[in-house]
């Protein structure tokens, strides 16, 4: 991830003007690397299994680049690889207005290292200060887990191949295979 620089704080107007994938973290514009084929793949096999669960009504999976805007003490713009929204669903508007109750960040190849592990550490607590209830830390290329994080257990616990993960309470009874993720 990299920082666009502005010769002001940005805006959610600001966002619009940027080629590309793109978020608004404290003000600042960060863009964001194209996803690679396996971190794809798997926003799209996580999106399928949410999506058997909209039958009940209890919420609506949403798809990647789409813009959730946080009200913390700065306006952040943040938009998950997946997501699950619990809130009202017109579609009216550009970004939906609050946070998603799951969202789902998967890794790129640029996600590793010190840095990163800082940035996405930090990316969570911006989750969860804007009303987040789980956030998902998907491994796809290294360690092959799903670390599933809540605001009072933000190290969170890790789902290893031949475990089911879950996103209790926002998806009741919802359950997903992590080698589903390695099925191709």
């Amino acid at each position: 991830m990299k920082t666009a620089p502005l010769d002001h704080e940005a805006t959610i107007e600001d966002l619009w003007k940027v080629e590309g994938r793109a978020e608004l973290i404290d003000g600042q514009i960060v863009e964001m690397s194209p996803t690679g084929k396996r971190p794809g793949w798997a926003a799209a096999v996580i999106h399928r299994s949410l999506e058997q669960q909209e039958v009940g009504g209890a919420g609506t999976v949403v798809s990647q680049g789409v813009g959730f805007v946080l009200r913390t003490p700065r306006t952040q713009m943040l938009s998950p690889d997946v997501a699950w929204w619990t809130g009202h669903t017109d579609l009216d508007g550009e970004f939906y207005a609050g946070a998603p109750a799951l969202a789902v960040e998967i890794r790129s190849k640029t996600d590793y290292g010190f840095a990163a592990e800082r940035a996405m550490a930090y990316k969570r607590s911006l989750y969860f200060a804007g009303g987040c209830t789980v956030v998902w830390d998907v491994d796809v290329l290294r360690d092959e887990t799903i670390r599933v994080c809540r605001p009072d257990d933000e190290t969170g616990t890790v789902f290893h191949r031949g475990e089911l993960a879950d996103a209790e309470p926002v998806v009741p009874g919802w359950r997903f295979a992590v080698d589903d993720l390695f099925t191709r």
